[in-house]
């Protein structure tokens, strides 16, 4: 099935992440760059997955701390585009981040949920979580969006 623009225009953000993670409409290109992907979406959750490589690795030889950051705001911010309606956008006004570990290439695969926490009318917020291959949590951290 390939959707139109004007498909688009009329869908939620709900059906819009929905779409994305079952390959009808192609990921945004942070996503090929990272290799992260959608593995669950719902109304206020957004669930994704990449495996951390040596090609992200910072001066010091772990993989370098944005690498999280990026993949936290990406699902904290997917989740709040579950919930916008056809037409609403959103930007990240805000974003806390706690990093507990690092991550290291050759470590498997990691995953982070987003959940909202709260919507509003002008602004959300949501709360997210990424936890390497055995459960162990990475980084964790707290976001604002503005609803456009």
């Amino acid at each position: 099935m390939t959707l139109t623009g004007e498909d688009l225009a009329r869908m939620t953000g709900l059906e819009t992440m929905r779409a994305v993670a079952a390959g009808e409409l192609p990921p945004p290109t942070i996503a090929l760059l990272l290799g992260m992907a959608p593995v669950e979406v719902d109304e206020g959750l957004a669930v994704f997955e990449m495996t951390p490589d040596e090609r992200m690795m910072n001066p010091i030889g772990s993989v370098h701390g944005g690498i999280a950051a990026t993949l936290l705001d990406s699902c904290m911010g997917c989740a709040v585009h579950t919930t916008l309606e056809p037409g609403q956008g959103y930007t990240t006004a805000q974003l806390n981040l706690h990093y507990l570990r690092a991550m290291q290439p050759g470590m498997g695969k990691v995953r982070a949920t987003g959940t909202v926490v709260h919507r509003g009318r002008r602004q959300s917020t949501a709360e997210g979580k990424l936890y390497d291959a055995e459960g162990r949590l990475i980084a964790h951290g707290t976001t604002t969006c503005l609803i456009l």
